[in-house]
């Protein structure tokens, strides 16, 4: 009977996975896992979502295990892994799902170039998007730079095919194989500091099906105006199940296949933001940390280190943004309307550069995933496809008092300012003495004064849009 390995990477799920369909139809199935952060470049996992892959990698065994397998995991070269382990198991074939990342594509093309050479069947899969970069062209041949024009090019596509189920038992191979123990990997901090994390989350494949469940019962109805309301749960929070692959989008798809109306397309549309993010990475893979826009390879960035720190540790002096960026450090996690204000405030009112905030993120969010951090920075920049306009500079007290109008989402991650009216809590630097003393405020000791003025900043910042422009 013929073993398979399949080779798990960002899949980490046993329903809608066509690489370990495919190999259950052979017979025997080899489940393994390779860590190799070296081969990812920047799209390694980055401090809040190693943590998330640790324990996403524990659901997973166990999800195994409950099959009659177990995961293998190994550490090191990822070539060098899979011919031991075809060695090991007499394995005449190794099936895996596709990833889209430039370094990863290259470490991709190299590793099936050898094994092929071997004589080993390689097989790889689509399932991490809903159509496939090469698939949605312009009329021209060409790969889209709006987002409008791609999504329609999308919906004239066949219909993402629905999910296969997950296999119910799995044949394993006889042989007595070596695994790395999940902790030697060192995915978790040695000082623990990754409690909010898992306050906050549950992980596997599991829990993605019972958040996509609760999103589609409870929250879907009302998701076209909630989304953007950090102070209620709005959001499907679907983001790093997604990234990890414990839940397929054709699955997060066809949960919703029988839903109409507003909420239903917004959330559709939602998932074609996800499309388009890995299309102009794999069309533009120099936008990792290139401006699309050629033009911004000449902008004059400003280099200020104690600012960026404010923004990084939520010390701006705004609490729409200090509340997004403590939600962020303490849960790996941010609201999407906060995070589009947050970025605003970095490179416009602060001028500095949008790698410099894409690097933070890589670092801070459990959902940190490539392709959409270079969409959504280069958008708020201005300098990526379907860019955000120069002109738009996001007021962050004017976008708190429309998004949380009551306050409620900066009280809870600004506890100091908690006490504060609704009046004032956007922008507590013009609350009476008296209102201030009453809360307990003491600006510049409990919460900083603000770093910047964001009237001279957006002027600041249109200016140098304009130079820019000629």
């Amino acid at each position: 009977m013929a073993a398979t390995i399949v080779w798990f990477r960002r899949d980490l799920r046993l329903g809608d996975n066509a690489a370990l369909h495919a190999a259950c139809r052979r017979g025997a199935v080899v489940p393994v896992y390779i860590h190799a952060p070296a081969e990812e470049g920047p799209g390694a996992a980055g401090a809040a979502s190693r943590v998330w892959l640790h324990h996403s990698l524990a659901a997973l065994d166990a999800s195994l295990r409950r099959r009659g397998l177990r995961l293998i995991i190994r550490a090191g070269d990822s070539l060098d892994e899979l011919r031991r382990l075809i060695a090991a198991t007499g394995a005449d074939a190794v099936l895996f799902s596709r990833l889209y990342e430039p370094s990863r594509r290259e470490a991709d093309e190299a590793i099936v170039a050898a094994l092929v050479r071997a004589g080993v069947e390689v097989r790889d899969f689509p399932g991490q998007l809903l159509f496939e970069p090469e698939q949605v062209r312009t009329g021209g041949g060409g790969p889209f730079r709006v987002f409008t024009a791609f999504w329609k090019a999308c919906g004239k596509l066949p219909a993402p095919a629905v999910p296969l189920p997950a296999p119910r038992r799995l044949t394993d191979v006889p042989a007595a194989l070596a695994s790395t123990p999940l902790e030697e990997l060192d995915l978790l901090p040695a000082i623990d500091w990754a409690g909010g994390i898992r306050q906050a989350w549950a992980f596997g494949e599991r829990a993605a099906a019972d958040r996509l469940a609760r999103f589609a019962r409870t929250v879907l109805a009302r998701y076209a105006t909630g989304r953007d309301r950090p102070d209620a749960d709005g959001t499907s929070r679907l983001s790093p199940h997604l990234h990890f692959g414990e839940l397929s989008p054709r699955q997060a798809w066809h949960a919703l296949t029988r839903r109409r109306g507003a909420s239903a397309d917004a959330f559709r549309r939602e998932l074609g933001w996800r499309e388009f993010a890995h299309h102009l990475l794999f069309h533009f893979p120099t936008t990792v940390d290139a401006p699309l826009d050629r033009r911004f390879a000449r902008f004059g960035w400003r280099r200020d280190a104690a600012a960026l720190r404010a923004w990084q540790r939520g010390c701006t002096g705004y609490p729409i943004v200090d509340a997004g960026m403590r939600q962020l450090w303490r849960t790996g996690w941010m609201h999407n309307r906060v995070r589009m204000i947050a970025a605003s405030f970095l490179v416009k009112d602060l001028l500095l550069d949008w790698r410099d905030g894409a690097a933070w993120f890589r670092s801070t969010l459990v959902d940190a995933d490539l392709a959409n951090n270079t969409l959504a920075w280069q958008w708020s920049a201005g300098c990526g496809a379907d860019a955000a306009p120069y002109f738009r500079v996001f007021n962050p007290v004017a976008q708190g008092e429309r998004f949380d109008p009551h306050g409620r989402y900066v009280r809870r991650w600004a506890p100091e300012l908690a006490r504060l009216p609704d009046r004032w809590i956007h922008h507590p630097w013009d609350a009476p003495a008296g209102a201030l003393a009453t809360a307990g405020v003491a600006l510049g000791r409990d919460y900083p004064r603000p770093i910047v003025d964001h009237a001279a900043a957006r002027e600041r910042a249109l200016a140098a849009w304009r130079a820019l422009r000629g």
